[in-house]
């Protein structure tokens, strides 16, 4: 089983395409949404994934809403986002990107940075 599979199986995080992320934002105005945009055969994608799994209690808070896009079976949300690399998350709020981490810092910095948002946002 791959990584990406098994991932995918285990971690509650919806896949979204640029034809409909506009409707889901619009229906997520009260969360944080994450958007996990990635690739097929991304060494440092199947680390962010792995260390997700590692800590999936840690990142589930019930005010964050995550969606993944692979960004080489739809670029169009690459491009909307101004990807430079993967793994890129991408912070919404209200539709609005609040900003993005790219590359992968680990988890417990990824952790940190996600609760700083979300006390700034006052959903903490």
């Amino acid at each position: 089983m791959s990584n990406a599979v098994e991932f995918f199986q285990r971690f509650p995080i919806q896949r979204v395409r640029a034809s409909i992320i506009d409707d889901v934002l619009a229906s997520e105005r009260q969360k944080l949404v994450l958007l996990y945009l990635w690739q097929d055969d991304c060494p440092l994608c199947d680390v962010a994934k792995h260390d997700l799994l590692r800590t999936q209690e840690r990142c589930q808070w019930p005010q964050v809403r995550w969606l993944h896009d692979e960004v080489d079976e739809d670029p169009a949300l690459a491009l909307r986002y101004g990807l430079h690399g993967v793994p890129t998350f991408v912070a919404l709020y209200h539709g609005r990107p609040l900003g993005r981490i790219t590359s992968w810092p680990g988890s417990g910095p990824f952790i940190d940075a996600i609760e700083r948002l979300l006390v700034r946002q006052g959903l903490a």
